[in-house]
């Protein structure tokens, strides 16, 4: 067990605004969520040709996944220096072409409003105002073509009408379905979740061992971000975690909306820096009245002769000791800008380095 469930996370192309990876853990032992950032170049990368290569060559062989993207982003740096004559632009500044793409990946999604219902008629959703709805079709789009992700089942995702899947800074919340039964909420109020973190936090060091293992950095649980709280009378759980991983000087924030059904939990999660922590907390009150589950599906309508109860309770939820999977993410999250930068060649260069082989060779 990780104490830590279903993590999400977004970031940015510089220093203010670094790329990110997300990669699910499941529990002890096992791949979970992790957020990685691209690292700064060390001292020794920047030192001569016969220590960046030494950097390199250690690189590659003890975290491949970060060399990647550290070649990656050289290609992008190159591609950005090649179309710029002029003075150096910011390291955020996109060059017309780039803008164009983005602009029209961005004009191939269609959002809704309004009434919305999930699919397999799980329940609806009533998009609150400040929000937008992208469909399962689209989201599966959205979190393995633009994201990186891997084939998954979300229901669909709520994104700020200002934000969009490649913007900067942006977040947004993804709505899955775990049918792992009807999960008993009688030991909310006895939780003590000043000791419930503790655990978490304990449980969360013993797996950085195999997260090591993995080719994954280290993590550590801070604190809450906000406590857990749960609405018995709606039958809805949120609490949110700030995390720090050994790739990132930033904090994580990751915010968990759990709405407890007949059979399962409907899932909302979202991801973002500790700043958008009062933006994201504003939107709680709002979504989770928003978000229902379909008559027959409802916690009221549980039935003890018909259907089973989950392995966990409010507790075990929180802490993700016995949650099921519910997502198997491991997204190169928004790390678009470097992947469009990229010149011709670029990607048969990146092969051979890996000691791949192009279809040609």
């Amino acid at each position: 067990m990780n104490g830590f469930g279903t993590e999400f996370h977004g970031g940015g192309f510089t220093e203010s605004k670094r790329r990110t990876v997300y990669a699910e853990w499941g529990g002890k032992g096992k791949k979970a969520d992790e957020r990685k950032v691209l690292p700064k170049l060390p001292a020794a990368a920047r030192a001569g040709p016969a220590k960046t290569v030494s950097w390199w060559q250690n690189l590659i062989h003890t975290q491949p996944l970060i060399a990647l993207k550290q070649l990656l982003l050289l290609w992008g740096l190159l591609a950005l220096t090649l179309t710029t004559q002029a003075a150096p632009a910011p390291a955020d500044s996109l060059n017309p072409g780039q803008q164009a793409y983005i602009d029209s990946v961005h004009a191939t999604l269609h959002y809704q409003t309004g009434h919305i219902t999930l699919p397999n008629a799980l329940g609806s959703i009533n998009v609150p105002a400040g929000f937008r709805y992208l469909d399962a079709k689209q989201s599966e789009r959205v979190l393995t073509k633009l994201w990186g992700n891997p084939n998954g089942e979300s229901l669909g995702m709520l994104f700020p009408v200002a934000q969009g899947p490649l913007d900067d800074n942006g977040w947004a919340f993804v709505v899955e379905y775990d049918p792992s039964g009807y999960v008993q909420d009688d030991d909310a109020a006895d939780i003590d979740y000043d000791d419930l973190l503790k655990e978490m936090q304990n449980d969360t060091e013993e797996a950085n061992e195999e997260r090591e293992k993995d080719g994954y950095g280290r993590v550590l649980l801070v604190g809450w971000a906000a406590k857990p709280f749960y609405d018995a009378k709606l039958n809805v759980l949120h609490w949110a975690k700030e995390l720090r991983f050994s790739t990132s000087p930033e904090n994580t924030l990751n915010y968990n909306v759990r709405l407890l059904g007949r059979r399962g939990v409907l899932n909302l999660n979202a991801v973002g820096s500790m700043g958008q922590l009062p933006e994201i907390r504003r939107s709680i009150p709002a979504l989770i009245t928003s978000v229902e589950f379909a008559k027959g599906q409802q916690y009221a309508d549980f039935d003890p002769k018909l259907d089973e109860v989950a392995a966990y309770g409010i507790g075990g939820l929180v802490a993700g000791k016995v949650l099921a999977k519910v997502g198997a993410f491991a997204l190169l999250a928004k790390f678009w800008k470097v992947i469009i930068a990229l010149v011709a060649g670029g990607w048969t260069a990146i092969r051979r380095f890996f000691g791949g082989k192009t279809a040609e060779e």
